[in-house]
This record gives C-alpha cells, sequence and structure tokens, in this order.
C-alpha cells in the first residue's frame, strides 16, 4: 500500500438502522423546506417572494384572508 492510500472501514447496517436514517434525512428535509417557506417567503420583506407565497397559498386552495 502507498502512503498516500487509505483504506476504508465499511460499517453493515441493518435494513432497519438504513431505514430509519432514510426517514430522519426525509424528515429534516421536509422541516427544512417548510421553515424556508413560512419564514423565508411568506414572511418576507421582499414583495416578490411575499406575492408569491400568497399566491402559492391561493393556488392550492388555502384561505389566507
Amino acid at each position: 500500500m502507498k502512503n498516500n492510500e487509505f483504506k476504508t472501514i465499511e460499517v453493515p447496517q441493518t435494513n432497519a438502522a438504513a431505514e430509519t436514517a432514510s426517514v430522519v434525512m426525509s424528515a429534516v428535509l421536509a422541516f427544512s423546506i417548510g421553515i424556508f417557506l413560512v419564514f423565508g417567503a411568506a414572511l418576507a420583506n421582499s414583495s416578490t417572494l411575499h406575492n408569491a407565497a400568497h399566491d402559492g397559498r391561493h393556488a392550492f386552495t388555502v384561505p389566507c384572508h
């Protein structure tokens, strides 16, 4: 083995561990997108972002008035 090569150690995951990790990552991604939509777009000072969020609510037939 050369000095600049590294060995990788593989840790086997059970199906349950892989499924749990997938669920957690999906939840984190969904939460991050939701937080951005609420605080980044809907409450934005920029009228363009705010109007886009407002129109999106109406597109999904969510009352906002």
